[in-house]
């Protein structure tokens, strides 16, 4: 069966990569969720996408700038035009103690392309070793690099390498960077690379699947997973596709 995970939570409905917004991916029955971390001025491990803070919260500058305790006073839905009330920045301990109370996998991000980051790598592994999270968790980013640093602290973590552009043979690059499944954009993944993958074993999840016509189309090729801004859409096409 196709797994469905609710895009920085459930980004199309609830201000994304918040608690509400998780909430709402458990409520739909999604089965797993994708989210982003950043380190704060002190080196805690945050929840957040934009490496600034301008769009999702009420404050500008980047989240490297910021303390947690800074980070903590900012509302998270503020790009959400308030039809929410005030939600706080996740922290990554906040959001592993939460999946220990469900089933859902859970896909981290780390936002360490235009910011390294140094330490980032070794903190999140520590803190998912330290929830017992290693079969439920995902490690996912654009700096490959990274995901190598993350294959060798912890050969026991799934990696899966995200990209934008079209990669000849992306099992073999995957499986080349210590990669266990791919993360391509949808416009990198034609069905015959689809296809070719899950021959070779090699788990697929595009991004950012949000037409009923394209989850659809992942369905009938048996795609690993997708992600999506609108999980309850896409648990609905499911149940209905496999009527």
């Amino acid at each position: 069966m196709t797994l469905i995970f609710a895009h920085r939570g459930s980004a199309g409905t609830h201000p994304e990569n918040t608690m509400s917004a998780f909430n709402e991916a458990v409520r739909v029955g999604a089965d797993g969720i994708e989210t982003d971390v950043q380190l704060s001025k002190d080196g805690e491990v945050v929840i957040i996408h934009d490496e600034k803070l301008d769009r999702t919260t009420n404050a500008s500058g980047y989240v490297k700038d910021r303390t947690l305790r800074e980070l903590k006073t900012l509302n998270a839905s503020f790009g959400t035009k308030g039809k929410w009330g005030r939600e706080k920045i996740p922290t990554l301990v906040e959001l592993l103690n939460w999946l220990s109370h469900n089933q859902l996998l859970c896909n981290i991000e780390l936002k360490n392309t235009l910011f390294l980051y140094p330490g980032l790598e070794a903190k999140v592994i520590q803190l998912v070793r330290a929830y017992k999270m290693e079969d439920r968790i995902i490690l996912s980013s654009f700096n490959h690099y990274s995901l190598v640093t993350c294959h060798q602290l912890a050969p026991e973590l799934e990696t899966a390498p995200l990209y934008r552009d079209g990669l000849y043979m992306p099992w073999v690059y995957a499986k080349a960077i210590g990669g266990s499944a791919i993360h391509p954009n949808i416009r990198a993944a034609p069905d015959v690379i689809i296809q070719a993958c899950l021959s070779m074993g090699m788990p697929v999840r595009p991004y950012t699947i949000n037409k009923a016509a394209e989850m659809r189309r992942l369905f009938d090729l048996g795609c690993s997973a997708f992600i999506t801004d609108f999980p309850e859409e896409a648990v609905r096409v499911r149940e209905g596709h496999h009527r």
